[in-house]
């Protein structure tokens, strides 16, 4: 034979043509499905797309390896099974127990897991409840906590004060009230608004105990005086001298209802043993503590608790005594700095201790200021 007429030579095919490499194909079909059935299937696809693409087969034989490819995918899966299902047993099997008898035993369900008082969203506001909630897997519902069916539009305004929750459905309805009320002692009952008391007469100090016992917020009592000449104290004053203010006058009355929206009014006077006038007037702003303090106020001393000469005085020492009582001074307690006095000369402390004399002021009347 002519060496140069003789056939080219076929080169050889790449492994992966090859029909080893199909059977590979197959048989990690098998392997992988036992393992997982979704990649299993994946592969499986591949390797039906190998064996009549790549392996010089005739297409009755394709056919036959993809049938098998298919059987394969299924033989692998089942027995991935059997062994999930004996691995299974020999774990959670004992003998007479409930585990063996229930797969679902060995498992608590989530919701069971999580008891609502781990989820508990009282005395927040509304809208954190309904958030953390939400974050916990709940689907939230509210209404108004009180018995008055309020809609509910800015829940952050709103605070839980019930809750209640289906841990199976994963559901929580929560029952809120605004945030400056009280809640009440059941879902749906009436707001426990505290009742104003009767401080009528009693000290400062005294009055604050009741109304705090009571239940009424410090921050809702507003102060003022019942004299025309004494500047209204404020909180920290009146506490200062708990002992000397006294409550002349109060509003609302006794047993009114304190609701968010009231406001609590003490009109206090105040006296010690140096001051001439001890008691509440019969209204408010209608009298001086100290008479000379009135404008109106009579220079003669024909008016007012001064008498006709003016306050008085007497000290004592050695083996006698002496007073004065005229028109040109007396003493008359404590006294307001800058008020009108009289007579001319009268002497007085400020509360703080200041000595005072009555005197001609900027303005040509007589005032009181410091000696």
């Amino acid at each position: 034979m002519n060496p140069y007429n003789a056939p080219p030579l076929t080169p050889p095919r790449p492994w992966w043509k090859t029909t080893p490499a199909a059977l590979g194909a197959l048989a990690l079909v098998a392997l992988l499905s036992a393992f997982s059935f979704g990649l299993g299937f994946l592969v499986t696809i591949v390797a039906i797309a190998a064996v009549w693409a790549l392996p010089p087969w005739r297409w009755f034989t394709k056919l036959g390896a993809t049938f098998g490819a298919l059987i394969l995918l299924t033989i692998g899966a089942g027995l991935g099974g059997q062994l999930d299902d004996g691995g299974t047993g020999k774990t959670d099997a004992k003998p007479g127990s409930e585990a063996s008898a229930s797969p679902t035993a060995a498992a608590p369900s989530p919701t069971v897991a999580k008891p609502i008082k781990d989820a508990d969203y009282t005395g927040q506001p509304l809208d954190d409840a309904e958030r953390k909630a939400r974050s916990d897997g709940y689907t939230t519902g509210h209404h108004d906590g009180a018995n008055e069916d309020r809609a509910i539009s800015v829940r952050s305004g709103w605070t839980v004060c019930f809750q209640k929750a289906d841990t199976t459905a994963m559901t929580i309805d929560f029952a809120a009230v605004k945030r400056d009320e009280p809640c009440p002692e059941k879902d749906g009952g009436p707001l426990p608004w505290p009742k104003m008391q009767d401080v009528v007469g009693a000290t400062y100090d005294t009055a604050v105990e009741d109304l705090v016992r009571a239940g009424i917020d410090l921050d809702r009592i507003e102060l003022d005086d019942v004299y025309r000449d004494i500047d209204t104290p404020t909180a920290e004053e009146a506490a200062e001298d708990g002992e000397d203010w006294r409550v002349c006058f109060q509003s609302p009355d006794e047993g009114t209802k304190v609701t968010s929206t009231t406001t609590v009014r003490l009109d206090l006077g105040r006296w010690t043993d140096a001051d001439l006038v001890q008691r509440c007037p019969s209204a408010k702003d209608t009298t001086y503590k100290i008479p000379a303090n009135d404008p109106d106020y009579d220079d003669n001393g024909t008016t007012g608790n001064a008498g006709s000469t003016g306050g008085s005085f007497s000290t004592s020492g050695g083996g006698g005594s002496s007073s004065s009582g005229s028109s040109s001074g007396g003493g008359v307690g404590t006294v307001h700095p800058g008020s009108f006095c009289a007579p001319p000369g009268a002497i007085g402390v400020t509360k703080a201790g200041t000595p005072m004399v009555c005197g001609p002021g900027s303005d040509g009347r007589n005032r009181w200021h410091s000696s």
